[in-house]
């Protein structure tokens, strides 16, 4: 299951790199490290539900909202609304 995510994960990437503006490519790259270090810790855990994913990603969304300012927290926020729209997606499909 962990793969799903990584592949959507890949996919969104490459979504924003050739779609998205400097905003865009902003809130991809700050929210991908987050993405691979919480894939990393549920793979080490032997977690691979998508509720594990939501629930670990919630804590790295937390720690955003203290790392970031106001501007760039919204950036990002709206970039998980997306890279979860687009996980489900697959989880769909697969």
């Amino acid at each position: 299951m962990l793969e799903h995510y990584e592949d959507a994960l890949e996919q969104w990437i490459a979504s924003v790199v050739t779609h998205g503006d400097d905003d865009a490519l902003f809130a991809c790259g700050y929210l991908q490290g987050h993405v691979a270090v919480v894939l990393s810790q549920l793979e080490a855990q032997g977690a691979t539900d998508l509720d594990a994913l939501m629930l670990k990603m919630t804590d790295c969304l937390a720690l955003a909202r203290q790392e970031l300012n106001d501007a760039d927290y919204a950036l990002v926020e709206q970039a998980w609304a997306q890279l979860h729209a687009w996980i489900v997606g697959e989880f769909d499909v697969a």
